[in-house]
């Protein structure tokens, strides 16, 4: 077999992972993608002497992961001309452990870090590169950030423009690099959870989860009904509040302020129900390997109830008086289109990818969990701009609600925290959680001992930040804050 086919949450024999030659490993990968599956996971690790490329291709119609992988030297053969989603996962494998696609179009970091192995090299600063141009009369560039105006995470962004029309976006992250994955190899340990929660702080719920359903993958735990059902309510509850917040964030970039003054407020109301259920706005300590740390008994269960209905009707009213407001449509139409054929070119995921009328949704194509049992409609639109990426928000916002309602209704008696098993040595589990962005995936392999020989996490904003570069091609450079904020994508959840 050229690959190892696995179910989201499933865990296997690391060494059943089939080894395939270089060639072999690139023809089956460009095969996989040919018939429909999505690069989830791309990434080196070190084997003996040697490094070895794992790919994870994520096949939605049949709810498979498929893993193969391939021995490499100093280089290889490059995927990306003929599968633009290994795009940014090669420029990654070659910044971490110095192997060359070779024939790769764009080569260049996307962290600005030193290699994990071989060599030696100076002082590496982030954006420091060279950076795309376009030549020719009239032509400019202007370069944006990496410190912003807002109280925002910093990341650097450099148009090449003709007057105010934008040519080219080149997006350069990497001042928030942390190593996270470096940090986690040799666990699990008591700062396992806290490095996974911090990932993206936004995320917290999302990462958590896909971390403890691979914990819990390689221990062969169970964990009972009830605690499914109330992470699945702790995963739609950081849904809303970032959803609402991007919805008003939308409106107060176009200079809309009734909206952007209410869903400012009402982010805030659905991050106290994450509160109401642990303590934490966040949602620090409530997913935990094993199930959760806090239940939901009836009180707090009816009072979650009431308060999100009052949250829902506050926030229909702010949100309709977008689509009630021409000059907010004639600036949300039209503007940072990306097609469906882009989206899937470069597999994009979650909400920018329902928008361009992608059907792609982890909570429906790989479901786990609660989602094995509860259905959320997908959310979509077709028209891949920034009214799409909108309106699929509000979309899901109502769909949230409705599930919430649902499984607080139906709670299942039962405990909420079970003892884990230990990892089992030579082990890898692939996870898959839709977070509110959209896919996240971690992807843990344990050694001989059942330690973390290897942890890869990819965050929605992997897949999503060349999605945004593509929005802003042809566009005003005015633009610009509104596409981002369409998007809004994390700087950290990347640079990790």
């Amino acid at each position: 077999m050229s690959v190892l086919v696995l179910r989201n949450g499933e865990a296997a024999d690391v060494r059943k992972i089939p080894s395939l030659s270089v060639t072999d490993f690139r023809r089956v990968v460009l095969e996989e993608v040919a018939r429909g599956s999505r690069i989830a996971a791309f990434f080196g690790r070190p084997d003996h002497e040697r490094m070895r490329l794992v790919a994870v291709l994520a096949n939605a119609a049949e709810a498979t992961l498929s893993l193969c992988s391939a021995e490499v030297g100093d280089a290889y053969p490059s995927l990306t001309p003929d599968c633009p989603q290994a795009h940014w996962f090669e420029r990654e494998i070659q910044e971490q452990w110095g192997v060359r696609p070779e024939g790769h179009p764009w080569l260049k970091p996307i962290r600005f870090h030193r290699p994990y192995r071989g060599g030696s090299v100076g002082e590496v600063l982030p954006g420091a590169t060279d950076f795309f141009r376009v030549e020719g009369e009239e032509v400019h560039e202007v370069a944006v950030g990496p410190v912003h105006a807002g109280i925002i995470e910093p990341g650097h962004f450099r148009f090449q423009c003709h007057g105010e029309k934008v040519f080219h976006l080149e997006i350069s992250l990497g001042y928030q690099h942390r190593g996270a994955e470096r940090a986690l190899a040799g666990g699990p340990g008591k700062r396992s959870i806290p490095i996974v929660e911090t990932v993206a702080g936004d995320t917290t719920i999302g990462h958590a989860l896909a971390y403890a359903e691979a914990l819990e993958g390689l221990g062969r735990t169970r964990v009972s009904a009830r605690a499914q059902a109330l992470r699945g309510i702790a995963l739609e509850l950081e849904r809303l509040a970032n959803h609402a917040g991007d919805v008003g964030a939308l409106a107060n970039d176009v200079g809309y302020l009734p909206t952007a003054a209410y869903c400012g407020r009402i982010r805030g109301d659905f991050l106290n129900l994450t509160a109401l259920l642990c303590g934490n706005r966040f949602g620090r300590g409530f997913v935990r390997p094993g199930g959760v740390g806090f239940d939901l008994e009836p009180a707090r269960a009816s009072q979650l109830l009431e308060r999100l209905q009052r949250a829902l009707e506050d926030v229909r009213v702010a949100v309709n008086l977008l689509w009630d407001t021409s000059s907010v449509m004639a600036r949300f139409e039209g503007t940072g289109e990306v097609s469906r054929q882009t989206c899937e070119e470069l597999g994009l995921v979650g909400p920018a990818a329902r928008a361009s009328g992608v059907e792609r949704d982890a909570r429906q194509d790989f479901p786990a969990g609660i989602f094995r049992f509860a259905h959320i409609p997908v959310s979509t639109c077709d028209s891949g701009d920034v009214y799409a990426r909108a309106y699929v928000r509000w979309l899901e916002i109502q769909r949230s609600v409705a599930f919430i309602r649902d499984q607080v209704a139906s709670l299942p008696s039962g405990e909420t925290l079970v003892k884990t098993a230990p990892p089992g040595p030579d082990r890898i589990c692939v996870s898959l959680v839709e977070g509110w962005r959209g896919e996240i995936c971690h992807v843990a392999t344990t050694d001989e001992a059942g330690r973390f020989a290897a942890y890869k996490i990819v965050d929605p904003s992997f897949h999503n930040w060349i999605g945004l570069a593509m929005a802003l091609r042809g566009q005003q450079i005015s633009d610009f804050p509104l596409c981002n904020k369409s998007f809004n994508l994390s700087y950290c959840g990347h640079d990790l």
